[in-house]
């Protein structure tokens, strides 16, 4: 895994791709659930969820993401943004080598645990 401060050839397209994935799993969970809920409460709930601090990156340091991605030397390793790309990257990565972004869905769930946006102790 590779951050795009060690090289011009990294993973930040499939980090891009990895959090539309996200959102759009939380979306999908969210009003299969409950299909009124109000614009408002479904933008709270992806936020929730993909927030980079609270919650992106407390997954993928559960994962020790922190420990596999390459990083330029002046750059910090567990620093929460890093460690969230590579979170995100990693879901990317599973919608393209399954052909299915219900795959990635499914896999995000069972890592991020509760439906509400509260990470599960590992």
């Amino acid at each position: 895994m590779t951050h795009a401060s060690f090289s011009e050839e990294n993973n930040k397209a499939l980090a891009v791709f990895g959090g539309n994935l996200i959102e759009t799993a939380v979306s999908f969970k969210l009003l299969s659930k409950e299909i009124d809920v109000s614009a408002s409460d479904l933008n709270k709930m992806i936020s929730r969820v993909s927030n980079v601090d609270s919650s992106c990156a407390v997954d993928g340091t559960r994962l020790n993401l922190h420990k596999v991605v390459r990083v330029a030397p002046n750059t910090n390793a567990s620093a929460p943004s890093v460690v969230c790309a590579a979170f995100r990257a990693i879901f990317g990565a599973i919608a393209i080598d399954t052909a299915s972004s219900d795959d990635a869905g499914t896999v995000f769930w069972r890592l991020h645990g509760d439906p509400l946006g509260n990470a599960l102790a590992m």
